[in-house]
């Protein structure tokens, strides 16, 4: 029972996450020139799509946090807020059903739901990815007690898999969305997780010296074979 109550209380801050994004984007961008509704886009079963799988990302993410290790050392609060404020102002420029700047892609149904299947197949990484750090995983960059250096999974070819599925959710939600702010949303997404990605490696060459560095020359950070 106190399961159930956990994934339904996590369920419902998912949703209402959502619903206030959406809420916030509306308020503060549809009073500028030229900013107004996509009511089309609004109403298509896509877009609601993609808010479900943001809505299971975060419902997930919610309930496997709780298994995770102590922190033995973490970066500050300064830094983790930061992060969070640019990921969230990029999911905001990605989900919200404001034209805005215009149309980089045309409405087609085709498109939207090829998004919904790369923001799927992106989720399905991200929880692969997340299953397999275990314990060891955290949202803030830290140092958990008895830190394991996973390399099994996907983290055979990557090194930050969690991150590789979260870029290829944020590309999909924008082929769903097909606007200039969700491609804005993705340079600010970009600009995060690159941050992230150096000072997380960073932190881990000083927990794991030689071996991170063998694993840093056999592996790829986000994509195999490109970056």
């Amino acid at each position: 029972m106190r399961r159930v109550k956990v994934v339904g209380l996590a369920a419902l801050c998912g949703a209402v996450v959502g619903a206030l994004m959406v809420g916030i984007g509306k308020w503060v961008l549809v009073g500028l020139p030229g900013f107004e509704l996509d009511r089309e886009l609004k109403h298509s079963w896509q877009f609601v799509a993609a808010i479900v799988g943001w809505v299971s990302f975060s419902l997930y993410w919610e309930v496997a946090g709780r298994n995770a290790a102590a922190a033995k050392s973490a970066e500050s609060k300064g830094s983790r807020g930061f992060h969070v404020f640019m990921t969230n102002v990029a999911l905001l420029l990605e989900i919200a059903p404001i034209r805005g700047l215009g149309r980089v892609l045309p409405m087609s149904a085709g498109i939207m739901t090829a998004g919904v299947l790369v923001e799927a197949m992106g989720l399905f990484l991200a929880i692969w990815a997340r299953r397999r750090l275990g314990r060891n995983w955290s949202g803030e960059i830290s140092i958990k007690v008895e830190h394991e250096l996973i390399r099994s999974g996907p983290y055979r070819w990557m090194r930050h898999p969690i991150y590789t599925g979260l870029l290829t959710m944020y590309v999909g939600c924008a082929l769903v969305t097909g606007l200039w702010l969700a491609v804005v949303g993705l340079a600010v997404m970009a600009f995060a997780y690159r941050r992230k990605i150096r000072l997380e490696e960073a932190n881990l060459q000083v927990v794991f010296g030689a071996e991170y560095e063998a694993y840093r020359r056999e592996s790829w950070a986000l994509v195999p074979g490109v970056f």
